[in-house]
């Protein structure tokens, strides 16, 4: 075990893509890590197997991020289990696309309750209670850049999440807690490529000067750095990291 094996971490929405990446990388780092997931149980019952089975450790925590209350129980199992919670990747998301004009109450409140409330409450809840030295990493997205058509509502959140990341770095002030962001382009999840026909895939993975998709790890690998040792002097900053398309 390195440094970081007394270290926790909790990944939000981990059960699968981009974030049972960042769970385990950072297992692999030598951190605790909790496992949340909203509904995908098995799922993420999976990825702590995978960790375990590496030599790490994990648990599997459900809480829908939305619900303040819930956030706090997450918070009380990653102690009961772990001693404490260095570190919160806010991963947990949705994405529902339609443009200004016909996004509807449901969709637009789905994504406020989820992206924008539930990030604000792992926020809160972090504030409170990550023990000094931690590291705070929320994603955003290339989106807010990019400013594609039917991600208004999505993007405008994201930008938000980007601005309470650089307020929040600084009243964390003395306690040498790290709040940063990583926004990543298009990458290659079942998440990402559902529904897309291949010619659209083909054109957003030209968009990059490295002309591909991102994976999984290669998020993973950025938040990696923002949570570790190496990432110690980043701090309210967004990484962009989608290959170089803005």
């Amino acid at each position: 075990m390195n440094e970081d094996s007394n270290r926790t971490a909790i990944v939000t929405g981990s059960s699968r893509g981009i974030g049972a990446a960042i769970a385990q990388r950072l297992a692999s780092d030598g951190l605790n890590v909790v496992v949340n997931y909203a509904g995908g149980r098995n799922a993420a019952t999976e990825v702590v197997n995978k960790i375990e089975s590496r030599g790490g450790h994990a648990i599997a925590v459900q809480a829908d991020v939305s619900d303040s209350a819930a956030v706090k129980r997450m918070f009380d199992s990653a102690e009961a289990a772990f001693g404490g919670v260095d570190v919160l990747i806010n991963n947990a998301g949705i994405m529902k696309l339609a443009t200004i004009t016909e996004c509807d109450d449901a969709i637009f409140d789905a994504q406020v309750a989820v992206n924008f409330r539930g990030t604000f409450n792992t926020l809160r809840e972090a504030g409170k209670r990550l023990r000094d030295g931690g590291r705070i990493v929320n994603l955003s997205t290339t989106v807010v850049g990019m400013k594609f058509e039917k991600y208004g509502v999505y993007a405008g959140i994201k930008a938000a999440i980007e601005t309470m990341t650089a307020i929040m770095a600084k009243e964390m002030r003395g306690r040498n807690i790290t709040v940063n962001a990583v926004a990543p382009g298009p990458t290659g999840t079942a998440l990402f490529l559902d529904g897309k026909p291949p010619e659209l895939v083909e054109k957003l993975s030209k968009m990059s000067p490295l002309e591909r998709l991102g994976t999984p790890e290669d998020i993973a690998n950025v938040v990696a750095f923002l949570a570790g040792p190496d990432g110690a002097w980043m701090n309210g900053q967004t990484l962009r990291a989608n290959g170089g398309m803005v």
